[in-house]
């Protein structure tokens, strides 16, 4: 976690000092960084395996220069598996980073187009990290990897918990927890059309929105979106596990 009270320099030098690939970052660029007066950082995504032991974080730290421009690196923090040191390296854009995210982790970006670095004077101006989510979405039936997106989280599982129509939701347990969460992933888990009973269609599609915690630990919720109702409307419902919410789509289904 960063001091609020650490100066441009020092913050600048930290960063550096520990990165194990600063020797990399154009000589330009550092000597433009040298003249930064402010400076701000931000999580852009986290990704958790804890069956493998990987971890990973990406920040991005943009400096405030004293020729009125503005730069951006951006640091990728990784555990490997079976291995509990923290490594740190740092690049200057991007695309650099999906690189790097590939050389070390095997993963490409599915369907992304990296930016292109951006030349002495440009500013990069992606303030999206839903964008940047993007970038690192692994591809594959055979990669499970979360890729979790820093944005709102905490506002995203009141809003899930809050559009729940089936009395045996998650209560305020479950939702006091939710309110330390600062990094959220969706993954659409089914989706089917099928005749109920009456002969009428229905529409069915689950859900499991995974939250990151602040300590670290891991809650997800899971969403049933159907129209097995009297009247076809659509409903939505949201359970504690994923046994419970195919539970509730075979019951559904049963009984239109």
């Amino acid at each position: 976690m960063s001091d609020p009270y650490e100066t441009t320099e020092a913050h600048l030098d930290r960063l550096l000092g520990r990165a194990l690939n600063s020797f990399d970052l154009p000589d330009r660029l550092v000597e433009r960084l040298g003249t930064a007066l402010a400076h701000s950082s931000s999580l852009c995504t986290t990704h958790h395996n804890p069956a493998a032991g990987v971890w990973r974080e990406t920040r991005r730290h943009t400096y405030l220069l004293a020729d009125g421009g503005s730069v951006s690196l951006w640091e990728l923090s990784y555990r490997l598996e079976d291995d509990r040191a923290v490594r740190h390296e740092v690049f200057a854009g991007k695309a650099e980073t999906c690189l790097a995210v590939a050389r070390l982790f095997g993963e490409t970006a599915a369907g992304a187009v990296p930016d292109p670095l951006p030349l002495p004077g440009e500013e990069e101006h992606d303030d999206d990290p839903a964008v940047f989510g993007a970038l690192f979405a692994a591809q594959g039936p055979a990669s499970r990897h979360r890729e979790y997106v820093v944005e709102e989280s905490a506002d995203h599982a009141r809003r899930v918990l809050r559009r729940a129509e089936n009395p045996d939701r998650p209560g305020e347990e479950v939702a006091a927890l939710l309110r330390a969460a600062y990094a959220h992933h969706i993954t659409q888990a089914f989706g089917t059309r099928q005749f109920l009973p009456n002969g009428r269609g229905a529409g069915f599609n689950l859900y499991e929105h995974a939250f990151v915690l602040l300590d670290g630990t891991e809650l997800s919720l899971w969403e049933v979106e159907h129209t097995a109702t009297p009247d076809g409307r659509h409903m939505c419902e949201v359970y504690a596990s994923e046994a419970a919410a195919r539970g509730a789509m075979e019951l559904r289904a049963r009984v239109g």
